[in-house]
């Protein structure tokens, strides 16, 4: 018998996946449990709408992903921190500081964890990546400038 899974059940498949399993596994374990439906004509045509929306909504993520990152490629940030003689900096920047300034600077929200940085201690200019989808990222520069 086909069904369609409702959730993930071990060794037989993930959520949405069409299999084929014995009658009985199926009628006496998969349907009380809601762990999956038969594959009649309408529920793969609910099937296939839902996966085709859920990939067109994907594919518009990806679109506006791209698209800042465009428009954040290769700009710079400006960072001014008090420092010492040689340039060492009282403290350090983080991706949570570089985050708000770029908040700050070009209106665009960005989670720290998607910064990949190193802790800045030395005033300079530095290359950052910025991830904002998961096959989406643009190169930034962050300037330390030091201000006794």
């Amino acid at each position: 018998m086909k069904v369609i899974l409702l959730q993930d059940v071990k060794k037989l498949g993930k959520k949405g996946d069409v299999v084929n399993t014995s009658d009985g596994y199926a009628r006496n374990y998969l349907f009380p449990r809601k762990l999956a439906e038969e594959a009649t004509d309408s529920n793969m045509h609910i099937l296939n709408a839902k996966k085709e929306t859920e990939r067109r909504k994907k594919t518009a993520e990806i679109e506006a992903a791209q698209k800042l990152a465009q428009e954040l490629k290769d700009k710079t940030i400006k960072i001014e921190a008090k420092s010492g003689d040689n340039g060492k900096l009282f403290g350090a920047i983080t991706s949570k500081d570089v985050a708000n300034l770029i908040k700050d600077q070009f209106n665009v929200e960005v989670d720290k964890k998607k910064i990949v940085m190193d802790t800045i201690k030395i005033a300079g200019t530095y290359n950052i990546e910025v991830k904002l989808y998961p096959e989406v990222s643009t190169k930034m520069k962050v300037m330390v400038i030091p201000v006794n």
